[in-house]
C-alpha cells in the first residue's frame, strides 16, 4: 500500500551563481511513534517518515534520517549553493510504503 501526503517547498526562484540559498521543506504527516495505545489498549502501529533527500541537478545535496522522536509535519531547513538553473527534487520515504515527491525550479544568473 502506498501512501502520500501534501508537501510544501519554500525557496527562492532566482539566485546569483554562488549565492547561498535557504530551502524549507515540509511534509504533512502525523508521525505516529508506535509507543502509544488507543482507547482499547491496543498499540498504535509506528508510522513515520524515515528519510528525506534533496537533489539539485541530479546530485544529492542534502539527506536526513528521521526517527520516532520527530514531531508531526516535520520541516527541514537547510542551505545549498546556487550553481546552475535547474530542478531541485525532494523525496520523503517512510513506513508502510509512504512516499512523497516534490520539485522546485531555480533560475541562476
Amino acid at each position: 500500500m502506498s501512501k502520500t501526503s501534501r508537501t510544501v517547498i519554500t525557496m527562492p526562484d532566482k539566485a546569483k551563481r554562488g549565492e547561498i540559498i535557504e530551502i524549507r521543506a515540509i511534509a504533512q504527516h502525523d508521525m505516529e511513534t508506535g509507543f502509544r495505545y488507543d482507547q482499547t489498549g491496543k498499540r498504535i502501529p509506528r508510522d513515520i517518515i524515515r528519510n528525506f533527500t534533496c537533489s539539485y541537478g541530479g546530485v544529492e545535496v542534502f539527506k536526513s534520517d528521521f526517527y520516532p522522536g520527530v514531531g508531526a509535519n516535520p520541516m527541514v531547513i537547510f542551505t545549498t549553493i546556487a550553481t546552475e538553473s535547474g530542478t531541485l527534487q525532494f523525496e520523503w520515504t517512510g513506513d508502510d510504503g509512504y512516499e512523497a515527491l516534490n520539485q522546485a525550479q531555480i533560475t541562476v544568473t
